[in-house]
């Protein structure tokens, strides 16, 4: 049964077009996963898939911790994965309550391609398989984090223009994410009730969500309630951000979803954004950002990522913080196409 109307992808690209200028919610911010090695996972994402390594920096809630940040060349809001490389920790489980799937999204004529990387470096794929109106591969990285190539014509983004993958076929940001769910009718409720997004498209279990109805900002919410509860641990994702304008939008949004009777904390200066956090009635954990300052805020965009950058109020601890992370290097020469 369809709950909510049903709009090609002209449609609400049209409709959010109209109402842009009134959304608080306008697509996909960036999303956050734990790891367990921090040199392994730059040469996954920066290395193997040719990630920009747009941030380096540490978890400003346990600054013991990297905080490394990937994404598109200018750092673009639905281009970011984020992670915390967490030494010694266990690995997860990937399950219902949880975002199982980030999607990244590459030109209808790259998946050969990246068939023959992924062959290249051995990591095992299935597909590729039609899912809607674009061709999907699924993969894990070396934690098992579930990830997705998709290959679609709609995604007008540029890719990394001079990093280790040929242009025509570098990862342009993401196409979406998936949410496992018990069920998904309330927190369908949710993205389209309080945080500006329409159902899109249906298929079987799985229902599409957008709020600006383009490649980036897809949210599939799988119903799958004979899954097992996911468990944090290395492998899972920790929380997925939502995109909103400024601090304003934001203060508007969050008093939206307190009328709405979610426990939202207060807003939490993160340096290259600002952040709200509240759980979906599913269990994920999700955040509102604002767009500005961005990552170039403390560092030139020629030279994102190179340099261990510190929160003003952490550096009076550099030499220590510095003492305790293990050095990473971005030398992804081997990984050149």
């Amino acid at each position: 049964m369809i709950l909510f109307p049903y709009y090609s992808i002209e449609d609400i690209t049209r409709k959010c077009h109209k109402k842009i200028m009134s959304k608080l919610v306008t697509g996909l911010h960036h999303i956050t996963a734990l790891a367990s090695d921090a040199q392994k996972n730059v040469n996954f994402y920066a290395g193997i898939l040719g990630l920009r390594l747009v941030k380096k920096t540490i978890n400003f809630d346990a600054p013991e911790v990297y905080h490394l940040y990937y994404g598109n060349e200018k750092g673009s809001p639905g281009t970011i994965l984020t992670f915390f490389p967490y030494p010694g920790i266990p690995q997860g489980r990937k399950g219902k309550g949880q975002l199982t799937v980030t999607s990244f999204s590459i030109s209808e004529n790259a998946m050969d391609y990246w068939m023959d990387r992924l062959d290249k470096f051995n990591i095992a794929y299935e597909g590729p398989q039609q899912r809607f109106d674009e061709q999907v591969i699924s993969f894990e990285d070396h934690d098992g984090l579930g990830l997705e190539l998709v290959a679609n014509k709609n995604d007008l983004r540029p890719g990394f223009t001079y990093g280790n993958i040929p242009s025509e076929c570098a990862i342009k940001g993401f196409y979406g994410m998936t949410l496992s769910e018990e069920c998904y009718e309330k927190t369908a409720g949710l993205l389209v009730g309080q945080m500006d997004h329409i159902l899109i498209a249906e298929k079987g279990n799985r229902f599409r969500f957008s709020a600006s109805g383009k490649p980036g900002d897809f949210v599939d919410v799988l119903c799958n309630p004979e899954a097992l509860k996911g468990l944090a641990g290395y492998g899972t994702v920790h929380h997925v951000a939502f995109a909103t304008a400024n601090d304003a939008t934001q203060l508007e949004a969050r008093a939206k979803l307190l009328n709405f009777g979610l426990n939202v904390t207060p807003v939490i200066d993160r340096q290259y954004f600002h952040s709200i956090y509240f759980r979906e009635p599913g269990g994920v954990l999700f955040e509102i950002a604002t767009i500005p300052p961005g990552f170039a805020i403390d560092e030139p965009l020629d030279h994102l990522g190179e340099a261990l950058k510190l929160p003003p109020w952490e550096e009076q601890n550099r030499i220590r913080i510095e003492r305790g992370l293990s050095p990473v290097s971005l030398d992804i020469q081997g990984y050149n196409h």
